[in-house]
């Protein structure tokens, strides 16, 4: 592998599933931040000019005075983030910015979706955005420098009726993002994961107010995107909800209070208290990584086996 040396000039950005609503907004604007942007997008359909949905958003970026590049690889195919990856490279020789946007959704009950299309969500939502960051990865901790930003949903982070394989592959990627924001921490090399509000082709069947579309229109979550991809940022590891301009942080939290459910322990009344919900104001923890969480309830059941 040719090693990515970190240089001054342009940045270079790959942003997939770029051809229209969210991704869209994202490469226009990291162009318009200065960056050099590889517009992924899989060619489902051309216009009469043969050109695909790519082709439109590089047209869009060239005319308004910036560079870029179409690509038009489905995330899913055997070796595509390699390819992306490569393609991205032997255009400006670098890479510094991945926005992993390319995603699908689901519309059936767990009992009514069978293996294979429970298998098809995941492998576009998880696995194709595995495949590009894996790719990217190595190039971005030779330069000591990196950001990458993966898509989840707040289906992901707390489950939908009907969406069971689009929630799982969502959560799934909040692990992967902390992990790698662990990992690549000491090289400058961030991730974060972002579950944007967005009238897009994906929820357009929820959104039909015109007023309603216009206040959450993809280009009120790119100034986010923009931001949690400059150099300046040092905001490493978090999952951010956002929408209509807003933002807030979302954690995976553990209450303070045990309940002991080993042997001999009380009746029924006792472990119910395990589906209390939890007030997060004073009785809830947010953990770094796991090992700090696993650390921290060794602590506490030492704590209570002490006590008299």
């Amino acid at each position: 592998m040719v090693k990515q040396e970190r240089r001054p000039g342009p940045r270079v950005a790959i942003v997939t599933g770029a051809g229209t609503g969210l991704g869209r907004a994202y490469a226009l604007r990291l162009a318009a931040d200065g960056m050099r942007v590889l517009v992924n997008n899989r060619r489902r359909e051309v216009d009469a000019t043969g050109r695909g949905s790519a082709d439109r958003v590089v047209e869009e970026i060239v005319t308004a005075g910036g560079l870029a590049a179409a690509n038009y690889e489905d995330v899913c195919a055997e070796g595509a983030g390699e390819r992306i990856v490569a393609q991205a490279l032997e255009t400006w020789g670098r890479v510094d910015a991945l926005v992993n946007n390319a995603g699908v959704d689901q519309r059936a009950a767990f009992h009514k979706i069978d293996l294979e299309a429970f298998r098809r969500i995941f492998d576009v939502n998880f696995f194709g955005t595995l495949q590009v960051t894996h790719a990217a990865w190595p190039h971005m901790r030779s330069a000591g420098h990196g950001r990458v930003l993966v898509s989840t949903s707040s289906a992901g982070l707390h489950g939908l009726h009907g969406l069971s394989a689009y929630a799982a592959s969502k959560a799934a990627l909040i692990g992967l993002a902390r992990t790698l924001a662990a990992e690549g921490a000491s090289r400058d090399l961030f991730c974060n994961a972002i579950a944007p509000y967005a009238a897009t082709r994906m929820t357009e069947a929820h959104i039909t107010d015109e007023a309603q579309r216009a206040a959450m229109s993809p280009e009120h979550v790119a100034p986010l995107v923009s931001a949690l991809l400059s150099e300046r940022s040092r905001i490493n590891g978090q999952v951010i909800v956002v929408g209509r301009g807003w933002a807030r942080r979302a954690a995976t939290v553990e209450a303070d209070t045990l309940v002991y459910c080993g042997a001999g322990s009380p009746d029924d009344a006792s472990t119910q208290r395990l589906s209390e919900p939890m007030r997060v104001a004073g009785v809830c923890r947010e953990f770094r990584d796991g090992k700090e969480s696993y650390e921290d309830f060794c602590s506490r059941v030492v704590g209570h086996l002490r006590q008299p």
